[in-house]
């Protein structure tokens, strides 16, 4: 983290509160093609956008996330944790499959920003399982770029459906020296009205210690009717009960999230899902579990 980042955190008064998960985009520099059918998403997002919505609801610092395989896209990240001290953290692209994969890292980690970058994302979800080779976190050359994700002490975010979830549970056994976080819950079945095996391979996930879960996408995996706490917390409880608050961390998934609920609303389905906790652990998910897991160094007051 550079100077002027940690002492923006250290003017927070109390535990740093960490939005570990939302996206920005410009339609006029790249096309985002995943969004062509989701006119609530066809235009732009950006800091200015959000910054309003963080400073309303007490939100000190968030971790930026790729939106597409784009190289050009993690320099741009990176250039917003250099030039605005909110974003804490920038979780990127690179082809994990590159015989030059530490070479790119180490390119990015020169470059203006560079030390933002806390790890990397690829499009799983998108990927087809692939007989030959077996699914695409398996594979041979996918699986030596994430041992170069634990040398560099980067992490691997997962963004992978229920059904790809044996695969990363898999990939997480395998690679003990990389760090992984699993984005919006693995993706719960919830507009099916199905928990199993979602919640059974989620309890064998978390058995595994170098893997985190984003607290994440809930909202937009239900289907109408079922956006409440009542309908959530089945699945809000196995994350709970098997990750525990320490391996647990809150993210927006703005503006994805504004498909099903504003960003106030997001929060407060989220404090709901969440009210049983303490407030050791209430800050945990919260802020600490990002900041120790991504090591956005935001103060001792956000330790977990």
């Amino acid at each position: 983290m550079t100077t002027d980042h940690a002492e923006a955190a250290e003017g927070v008064a109390g535990p740093p509160r960490v939005d570990a998960h939302h996206h920005v985009w410009d339609l006029s520099v790249r096309d985002q093609p995943w969004t062509r059918d989701l006119p609530v998403l066809r235009r732009d997002f950006t800091m200015t956008d959000l910054s309003p919505q963080l400073d309303a609801h007490g939100i000190d610092a968030t971790v930026v996330v790729e939106t597409v395989d784009s190289a050009d896209e993690t320099v741009e990240l990176l250039r917003l944790y250099a030039r605005d001290t909110r974003v804490a953290g920038v979780v990127g692209w690179a082809e994990l499959s590159a015989p030059d994969v530490a070479g790119t890292l180490d390119r990015l980690r020169a470059a203006e920003g560079g030390t933002g970058l806390v790890g990397l994302r690829h499009q799983v979800q998108l990927e087809p399982p692939c007989a030959a080779e077996g699914d695409w976190l398996l594979r041979p050359d996918v699986a030596a770029g994430l041992d170069v994700l634990g040398d560099r002490g980067l992490v691997f975010d997962l963004i992978v459906t229920a059904a790809q979830l044996p695969s990363a549970i898999e990939a997480v056994r395998r690679h003990a020296g990389t760090s992984f976080v699993l984005d919006h819950a693995g993706k719960p079945p919830i507009a099916a009205g199905a928990i199993e095996p979602w919640a059974t391979r989620i309890a064998e996930l978390a058995a595994l210690p170098n893997v985190a879960v984003k607290f994440s996408g809930l909202l937009t995996e239900a289907g109408d009717g079922q956006r409440d706490a009542e309908h959530l917390l089945p699945y809000a409880r196995p994350l709970l009960e098997e990750f525990g608050a320490r391996r647990l961390m809150f993210g927006s998934d703005w503006p994805v999230c504004t498909l099903a609920a504003d960003y106030g609303h997001t929060l407060s389905i989220t404090a709901a899902l969440l009210e049983t906790l303490d407030d050791a652990d209430r800050a945990a998910v919260y802020g600490g579990t990002a900041n120790r897991w991504y090591g956005l160094a935001l103060g001792s007051g956000a330790a977990a």
